[in-house]
């Protein structure tokens, strides 16, 4: 299961992060390039509205970024909120035996990425 990090205000903005999912980067980047610098009702209703596994863990962690920006300052409303970044970093990969024909064996590498994203207020 991937661990939280604490949340915490940057100079950038409010940021979570979601550490070691076990998902390729490769895929998960195409839908982080869709909904960065978007409004964050805008990227929300995306993200719902996508079929692939890496919609749902973005939606996640923008959701928790969210999360912290409206808990650390109260004066904000979702309507304020926009995602300034998105990064999907990676992980340290799983490495498992695969068994092959005639006694041979392969390396399957199971993929894990790091997603961070950094929500700010609209008007800065």
């Amino acid at each position: 299961m991937a661990k939280k990090a604490q949340p915490e205000k940057t100079g950038a903005g409010f940021r979570a992060e979601t550490k070691f999912i076990i998902a390729s980067p490769y895929k998960i980047r195409p839908v982080a390039d869709l909904v960065r610098r978007k409004s964050y009702s805008d990227a929300m209703a995306m993200l719902e509205h996508m079929p692939h596994k890496g919609a749902r863990l973005i939606r996640k962690t923008v959701k928790s970024a969210a999360g912290n920006a409206l808990e650390q300052n109260k004066k904000l409303d979702e309507d304020m909120l926009y995602i300034k970044d998105v990064q999907v970093n990676e992980g340290p990969r799983m490495k498992r035996v695969w068994f092959r024909g005639r006694g041979r064996a392969d390396m399957l590498l199971k993929r894990m990425c790091h997603i961070t994203v950094v929500i700010d207020e609209a008007g800065k």
